[in-house]
């Protein structure tokens, strides 16, 4: 293990102001913007940066701390008690806005995000008002909260927390524990969407299902993405116990879009299906990709929806499991609308591909700079990771890849380190400035038992560790081909887009 001599351009005073901005969110899968300018120019210019920055109006940013540091005294999203009691209760004294409106209800390990932003595309695309709810953020607390296809603004979200907070302290009175910061981030957008009003809701769980604070409504389709081995201390250490939790938001007479699972997960799925009258429609059976190609800025798709076939799909993201997220998108949005069921038709294919051609997904394979390139990637458990590395050598072929590696102290960093380990020349372990961050020496120490002493450098701060790794990525005379890809965490994804000049 060795401590590599940071370059002077790391920032001491911009990382220590970034430190103090960070508030505590939980390391979910999210995802990253990765467009392709080429095929953008055709229909206009890239779009802006979907993630928002801090409030230019020094008043409104310090109202927006002000609301952040009141969340941020509540329980934190990684806890949670099995009740929806208290959501339930909120609920009831904001007078159920959560059945103002149809909602889509997505579960699962991974690709949760990016399919409910594919899914927001696509309704979109057929002039339907859409609020999308999803967890956690990059770097604005505003990011969770939608309308339209853009987070709503700061003053908005401002509004929404002062809007509810009475009933928030009511609620609180009558409860034995105190609404939570994601309870109370699940009311404000439940809210926010009757207010709006919405066409249709598109919600992402933000741990598990069943007891998920999210789970007060009633999804006429829910989608169910891949399920893996992930909060295991929470939702169970098997497949199938976690399919259990998750299986929670089958509602009866629902239609269930499931991606392609383990079997004993799907087992329980499908049971739960049955049990509740629950129509399900399971990728490779009743919908798939039937073809994939990969093109500049990201993949070039043919879909088989519940009506037929979509061909000529250009999707601006990297790697396979977002054409597999793609697929289960286009089969929620077919079941919304009662194709398969109720119609046998296609939705409109010109419709499909301007939908899915303006999907962004800030988190995921996002390249920040070039000469050698940075790419972001918010992987955090062992099958994100398997999916970004294969998806960085489809894409990208990087002749030298080195790695910046940030993660939370309740992840498997060691199937996420063996997953990387054939595709980094080096890492460079670090930490990002959450409470829940894994020191960056204890990470190091299991670092070395999967790449070896020599292949493993130690920085603990986050901008020096970026400095290190592009130094390493430019040795050799390899700088065309060269890489560094940062990973771990959202935290970490979205302080190093910071760092790197990115919102």
């Amino acid at each position: 293990m060795s401590e590599h001599p940071s370059p002077e351009h790391g920032d001491p005073d911009r990382f220590d102001e970034i430190v103090e901005e960070e508030t505590t969110r939980d390391p979910d899968l999210a995802v990253i913007e990765a467009g392709s300018r080429t095929l953008r120019t055709q229909s206009g210019p890239p779009s802006a940066d979907p993630v928002p920055a801090r409030p230019a109006d020094p008043e409104v940013d310090k109202a927006l701390r002000a609301v952040e540091a009141e969340l941020a005294d509540r329980w934190g999203e990684t806890k949670m008690e099995p009740s929806v009691q208290r959501i339930a209760a909120l609920m009831d004294v904001l007078g159920e806005p959560q059945r103002a409106y149809p909602s889509i209800h997505i579960t699962g390990t991974n690709g949760k995000t990016s399919t409910a932003r594919m899914i927001e595309a696509l309704l979109g695309a057929f002039e339907l008002r859409t609020g999308r709810f999803t967890s956690p953020h990059v770097q604005s607390i505003t990011e969770r909260i939608s309308l339209d296809g853009a987070p709503i603004d700061a003053e908005r979200f401002i509004a929404a927390y002062e809007d509810i907070k009475p009933y928030v302290e009511m609620v609180d009175t009558a409860q034995e524990y105190r609404l939570s910061f994601f309870e109370i981030m699940t009311g404000m957008a439940y809210a926010t969407f009757a207010d709006a009003p919405v066409d249709v809701a598109v919600v992402e769980v933000g741990l598990g299902g069943a007891w998920d604070a999210t789970n007060v409504i009633d999804g006429s389709v829910a989608v169910v993405t891949p399920i893996d081995l992930d909060h295991t201390d929470r939702l169970g250490d098997s497949h199938a116990e976690i399919a259990t939790e998750k299986a929670g938001i089958i509602k009866p007479g629902a239609t269930v879009i499931l991606a392609q699972q383990p079997v004993d997960a799907a087992q329980v799925l499908l049971k739960k299906a049955v049990e509740v009258d629950a129509t399900v429609a399971r990728e490779g059976m009743e919908f798939g990709v039937v073809s994939r190609e990969v093109a500049v800025g990201g993949q070039l798709l043919t879909l088989r929806g519940l009506g037929g076939e979509y061909e000529e799909i250009f999707l601006p993201l990297y790697g396979a499991h977002q054409a597999h997220n793609a697929a289960v998108a286009l089969a929620a949005v077919e079941a919304f609308f009662g194709i398969g069921a109720e119609h046998t038709r296609t939705l409109d294919t010109d419709a499909v591909r301007r939908a899915f051609a303006t999907v962004t997904s800030p988190g995921r394979l996002e390249v920040l700079r070039r000469s050698p390139t940075v790419v972001l990637d918010a992987a955090h458990n062992p099958a994100g990771a398997r999916a970004t590395a294969s998806a960085l050598d489809e894409s990208f072929g990087f002749s030298r890849l080195i790695g910046v590696v940030a993660a939370s102290d309740d992840k498997d960093v060691r199937g996420v380190l063996e997953a990387f380990e054939p595709h980094f020349a080096e890492v460079v372990i670090t930490q990002n400035s959450t409470g829940r961050a894994l020191d960056a020496d204890v990470l190091a120490a299991v670092a070395v038992e999967v790449f070896g002493e020599d292949r493993v450098v130690v920085e603990p701060r986050l901008d020096e560790a970026l400095a290190a790794a592009v130094t390493l990525a430019e040795d050799e005379a390899e700088y065309a081909g060269a890489g560094v890809l940062v990973t771990g965490s959202v935290m970490t994804v979205g302080e190093a887009r910071l760092l790197l000049g990115r919102g």
